[in-house]
């Protein structure tokens, strides 16, 4: 369920009905799958990615990652997963694609940031 009792209580005063509020939630969670399966593919097609987290072992403003996998799921409108590179990974909590080149992913432990990712340097410039 996406809408708390609070939230689905004030939608239906708001005028909504039940089978709208249905319709709602199962949109916004095609649209969540969606989302995750673009990020998936953005870092399936790619042996490397670029980066703009700040890494104390490391003197580049953007730099690379090999990519090992990516594997993402969705719950609700939630994304969340695992992503591995070559020598680390990281818990995915949250996923936006920018654009063709570029998608921003909202990393948990140990990072505890929002980093864009991209297919160059030069995108994150």
């Amino acid at each position: 369920m996406l809408f708390d009792q609070r939230t689905r209580h004030a939608l239906r005063d708001a005028g909504l009905s039940a089978a709208e509020l249905r319709d709602v939630e199962r949109e916004v969670t095609r649209e969540a799958r969606a989302t995750a399966d673009e990020v998936s593919s953005f870092f399936d097609e790619r042996e490397s990615v670029y980066s703009d987290m700040d890494q104390t072992h490391s003197n580049e403003t953007y730099p690379a990652h090999d990519v090992d996998y990516c594997d993402l799921f969705t719950h609700s409108q939630d994304v969340r997963g695992f992503l591995r590179f070559d020598s680390w990974g990281v818990y995915v909590e949250g996923a936006r694609v920018l654009d063709d080149d570029i998608v921003e992913l909202e990393l948990g432990p140990t990072v505890h940031d929002r980093v864009r990712f991209a297919t160059t340097r030069d995108a994150l410039e």
